[in-house]
């Protein structure tokens, strides 16, 4: 029996990408913000509704980019949440901030924003509050929050892309959104990222900042680095983007048979949906509890392994118990998100992923059942 595992990137097929591909061949022209590049930039911007995107290599070091970008003062505090990957606190910590960590909502996982005041000092420079899972934060009372204190608010939106709010897309909260186009995303370019802003005068500093700051030939006007998306990435991102609304939709049919087969079952925790919010069914997290369920997320995970089942500790452990922060935070200090990720586990979730497979996921965890 194949393994499973968490998830498995969608691919147009080979014959659409090779066709988006084929006219690289005469052009030659493989990177450098070439036609692949521009079109699908235009896409984006039309598709999200926002006035600016631009394109990256990878979404951390678009995040690392729009951090440097807004420029804020150098050693000023974030407040942020410690339940994310790794590059949200990296990027943080890599250009020069302090990262302030807020607990996060119990039912959401999001950052709790009734706890997000509390935190602002007078080196308080910026919010960067994290979507997770494909739901969101709670987007009004963080935009009332950084308008009261005149802060930046800059969204990791890693997990939400094509996530509307009301009818909006998250891409246009806050000051900026960043977004992953990692292969392991619900849309991904291979590897890749993007930047969503409003204000103009961002454009040239993200460009000076992702291309060496290379003007034209003889100008280099600024310190910059690379962190350029190449062509054959954005043309993954052109095909993918005709299969979008597929793709959401099989993946919500795989969220609807976890929730009917594990819904209601005592011991599991599952997300509600979001009022007002569309999701994209990004992850399907299920929180355990081993006094009601009979056994713990490690039990379940192990037992799921020896069948050939990747599940994944997502998120765990949270980024302020990681080695290399050790002694510099405290995991203690954010106690939801530290319970939270002891007791998560995302199962497996891909557009391709068979119903019947959900079905043995399902009987193979609900066998560990005390009752």
């Amino acid at each position: 029996m194949d393994q499973i595992q968490v998830t498995r990137s969608s691919m147009p097929s080979i014959e659409e990408y090779n066709n988006e591909i084929r006219d690289l061949w005469d052009s030659h022209w493989l990177t450098n913000m070439g036609s692949k590049h521009m079109q699908f930039q235009g896409e984006l911007e039309n598709l999200l509704g926002v006035e600016h995107v631009a394109l990256y290599c990878n979404g951390h070091l678009a995040l690392e980019n729009i951090l440097e970008a807004v420029q804020l003062p150098k050693g000023g505090e974030i407040i942020t949440s410690p339940f994310t990957f790794a590059s949200t606190t990296h990027a943080i910590v890599r250009c020069g901030f302090t990262p302030v960590f807020c607990d996060i909502d119990p039912d959401t996982y999001t950052i709790d924003a009734d706890k997000i005041e509390a935190l602002i000092t007078d080196k308080t420079v910026a919010i960067v509050p994290v979507h997770v899972y494909g739901n969101i934060c709670n987007v009004e009372k963080i935009a009332d929050i950084a308008k009261k204190h005149n802060l930046k608010v800059i969204y990791d939106a890693a997990h939400a892309f094509a996530v509307t709010y009301k009818g909006t897309n998250v891409a246009n909260f806050g000051d900026a959104s960043m977004f992953s186009f990692h292969a392991t995303k619900v849309f991904n370019t291979i590897e890749g990222g993007a930047v969503c802003y409003h204000d103009d005068s961002l454009e040239q500093r993200l460009k000076d900042l992702k291309n060496f700051g290379i003007h034209n030939a003889e100008e280099v006007a600024f310190v910059g680095g690379n962190a350029k998306m190449n062509e054959f990435c954005a043309a993954m991102g052109i095909c993918n983007l005709r299969h979008l609304d597929e793709e959401i939709k099989k993946r919500g049919a795989v969220v609807a048979r976890y929730r009917e087969l594990l819904g209601g079952v005592r011991g599991l925790k599952l997300c509600d949906a979001q009022e007002g919010v569309v999701t994209n069914y990004a992850y399907f997290p299920v929180v355990f509890d081993k006094d009601e369920f009979g056994a713990d997320r490690d039990e379940v995970f192990h037992k799921l392994a020896e069948n050939g089942i990747c599940a994944r500790k997502y998120f765990y452990p949270i980024t302020t118990a990681f080695d290399c922060y050790k002694g510099r935070f405290d995991p203690a200090d954010t106690p939801v998100a530290l319970d939270i990720s002891l007791r998560v586990l995302t199962l497996p979730l891909y557009a391709d992923l068979a119903l019947e497979d959900v079905d043995r996921i399902c009987e193979i965890i609900l066998s560990l059942t005390g009752r």
